[in-house]
């Protein structure tokens, strides 16, 4: 996939975090925020899977894991911010 790939990823996760989330409405400016925390979750997985020897760049497992911890990330983020006053 590389790093074009992930980083498009994250941004796409990111942007459909916020947007799914419940939440949105009460994390005002949450949408960066959810995006960057979706690219950061994307390459945080491709990192760990690469350096543990679970998948090579470009395998099949690599895009559901990285999908899914932008999308954990995204939430989290949304979450955590429409917590603050």
């Amino acid at each position: 996939m590389g790093w074009p790939g992930i980083v498009v990823l994250g941004l796409v996760v990111g942007c459909a975090g916020w947007w799914l989330h419940p939440l949105r409405g009460a994390a005002r400016h949450g949408l960066a925020l959810a995006v960057a925390a979706g690219v950061l979750g994307a390459a945080l997985a491709n990192e760990a899977g690469s350096a543990t020897g679970l998948f090579y760049d470009g395998e099949l497992l690599q895009w559901p894991l990285c999908a899914a911890l932008a999308l954990i990330f995204a939430g989290l983020s949304v979450a955590l911010r429409a917590r603050r006053p």
